[in-house]
């Protein structure tokens, strides 16, 4: 015996609207595990940072979210930190028509590193992150808190790279190429 129509309607209705809501509660699903998964404390942080300039005026981390960027941490007195330097401005000319953004943060008095920066003309931006600047290296990996040490951070605002020691120009074009 076949069903009355009304109750065959109802049937359709039904499993259209279970079939529907199904479907919706799949791609909700699929949306919230495409999403990053919240940055680490310390890394907000960071983004949260903003330091005095050299020159005068304020790096704010946060204007610098949703590109490749790559943070050296450096001093003046530290020998393999001022050999490197050359090399990573060299890496912000070459990479930053593809989206890179560099950033060096000073772990040093601001008077000696304007001085230095008076004789080595940098193209990148630096921070004064002073002393202090050795804990943020350490937050970042940099167990040992020495330095060198550079840090690159994806789009996304995720760190990516680490090292400690002196980088050069193709450890930073190789990292680059890796995040495409």
């Amino acid at each position: 015996m076949n069903p009355p129509p009304i109750a065959s309607a109802r049937r359709r209705r039904l499993v259209f609207g279970l079939g529907a809501g199904a479907g919706v509660a799949a791609g909700v699903w699929l949306a919230l595990r495409q999403q990053a998964p919240a940055l680490d404390p310390t890394v907000t942080a960071l983004w949260a940072s903003s330091f005095d300039r050299p020159e005068g005026g304020t790096l704010a981390m946060q204007s610098l979210r949703g590109k490749p960027l790559l943070i050296n941490f450096w001093a003046t007195w530290c020998a393999p930190c001022v050999r490197e330097l050359p090399e990573i401005d060299r890496f912000h000319r070459d990479f930053q028509s593809k989206g890179w953004q560099v950033v060096g943060l000073a772990v040093d008095g601001p008077t000696p590193v304007r001085e230095f920066l008076g004789r080595l003309k940098l193209g990148f931006p630096i921070g004064l992150a002073g002393f202090e600047g050795s804990e943020l290296s350490r937050q970042l990996g940099n167990e040992q808190g020495g330095l060198p040490f550079t840090v690159a951070f994806d789009a996304s605002g995720r760190p990516v790279q680490r090292k400690l020691g002196e980088t050069r120009y193709e450890d930073l074009a190789a990292w680059a190429r890796e995040l495409g």
